[in-house]
């Protein structure tokens, strides 16, 4: 009987061992686990970072160039403004005179 009770005692020793022995492996594939993922998170934050500020410079030259055409756009307007004022301010006056005359 005494065999028996110490093979069981010595069974259960065992597999208490070997349920230790799991959790610790199963703690540390989870660490990996953790660490690949906080890994892979950081890596990928940076690379969204990176095409972040690529797509900001892009919008940026892109910004820059249509000010660049607006504000040519809006200095030919004016300069055709002040050619036409130069060309017609006699005319722009005498109805102007007109106008106020008869009323």
């Amino acid at each position: 009987m005494d065999t028996i009770i110490n093979q069981l005692s010595k069974i259960e020793n065992h597999a208490a061992s070997v349920m230790e022995n799991a959790n610790l492996l199963k703690k540390t594939i989870a660490q990996e686990m953790n660490d690949k993922t906080m890994a892979f998170d950081k890596e990928q934050a940076a690379e969204i970072n990176k095409q972040i500020e690529t797509l900001r410079a892009e919008m940026e030259v892109e910004m820059n160039t249509k000010l660049e055409h607006q504000q040519e756009r809006a200095a030919s307007i004016l300069l055709q403004m002040e050619n036409n004022y130069e060309e017609h301010h006699e005319e722009y006056a005498r109805e102007l005179f007109r106008q106020l005359l008869k009323e």
